[in-house]
């Protein structure tokens, strides 16, 4: 049996306010909690067991997925007490595994949205007797991220910083957040510190001539880490962009729950989803945004590339744009929101 780590430990930050009460991978994407599209794909390639690494409001996911009954994959919990970095996550959760130390175990962030054929990747592994392959995406502009150059043969040349100049950029793969570990690599990793994969792990397998591989694969990926990312991501599974197995016939201009109530005189539009219980008024224009559960939108308001969450309450003849809206907060009537917008919980916005 195939097995994984899921790292879904980190707080979200830069998805604030939205992860003050609810962790980065549960927030609803296309209706779906981000982990319940990956640990899908991961099934689709054969994954039949998925060890969480959590930490951050821990709690939240086993209510949410229990021992993975629902969703058809044995899932445990390693829950992480202090930051350990992604080298230290991975090795914390290691311990749950069950895998001799010779067999592989898929590692995945759980922030990311993609594609990516896993089981493919797992071959190209075993083709290569490799340590570890790592998913390697392009991007246009690398400035972000670390760069991972191959040869020829795929091998990692190099794990790059983000480069801080033009004549830097020696190549546009990145690290996409997918990797292939021998489960006896894990095992190598420091227990009792912090541990960085990027900076120190992978670096050092590659001091020691180890078998490093990277797998580019230029189907669909994006990190999920902005609010407007975010946004980006639950269109563009709305629109079918991004695949994901949960979403099968269910893709179009807009994604409405069954007890939505949406008055038939409004837009809705550009990959939207309207969550369960939501009520859309008469003349409303909603175009590439994502309305969470229970949120109240006003007759004539304009909502375009933003984030509305549970319980919220817009009032009428609004106008807001690229926005993040957190629960339970009120926009009164009329309000002109500006680009860029942060509405906190229970805040009152005139």
């Amino acid at each position: 049996m195939l097995e994984a780590i899921l790292l879904v430990g980190g707080q979200g930050t830069r998805l604030r306010p939205l992860t003050i009460s609810t962790p980065k991978p549960m927030l609803p994407v296309a209706g779906y909690a981000c982990t319940d599209h990956q640990i899908a794909l991961a099934k689709k390639a054969g994954v039949g067991r998925i060890v969480m690494g959590t930490s951050y409001r821990a709690e939240v996911f086993e209510e949410h997925f229990g021992h993975g009954e629902k969703v058809g994959v044995e899932l445990v919990y390693a829950v992480e007490d202090e930051p350990l970095g992604t080298g230290g996550a991975i090795r914390n959760a290691a311990a749950h595994l069950t895998c001799g130390p010779n067999d592989p175990v898929v590692v995945f962030n759980g922030d990311v949205l993609t594609g990516l054929d896993i089981a493919g990747l797992v071959q190209k592994w075993r083709d290569a007797d490799a340590d570890v392959a790592l998913y390697l995406t392009r991007v246009e502009d690398p400035r972000a991220y670390g760069l991972v150059p191959t040869d020829a043969n795929g091998r990692v040349l190099e794990f790059l910083e983000k480069p801080t100049t033009l004549e830097e950029i020696v190549t546009d793969q990145i690290n996409a957040g997918c990797y292939i570990f021998k489960r006896s690599v894990i095992d190598s990793i420091p227990s009792d510190r912090p541990v960085s994969v990027e900076r120190e792990t992978f670096p050092e397998l590659l001091a020691a001539d180890r078998m490093v591989i990277g797998v580019v694969d230029d189907g669909y990926w994006l990190d999920l880490g902005t609010p407007l990312a975010f946004a980006k991501g639950s269109a563009d599974l709305v629109r079918g962009i991004a695949p994901s197995p949960l979403l099968t016939g269910r893709t179009g201009e807009s994604l409405i729950e069954p007890t939505a109530k949406v008055d038939s005189s409004a837009s809705i539009t550009g990959g939207t989803y309207i969550g369960h219980n939501a009520i859309v008024g008469a003349g409303a224009v909603i175009d590439r945004s994502v309305i969470f559960a229970d949120v109240e939108v006003g007759s004539g308001t304009k909502i375009t590339n933003s984030i509305v969450s549970t319980a919220a309450k817009i009032s009428s003849d609004c106008t807001i744009v690229d926005t993040v809206i957190a629960e339970r907060a009120q926009i009164n009537a009329g309000a002109n929101l500006e680009p860029g917008t942060l509405v906190f919980p229970d805040e009152s916005v005139n």
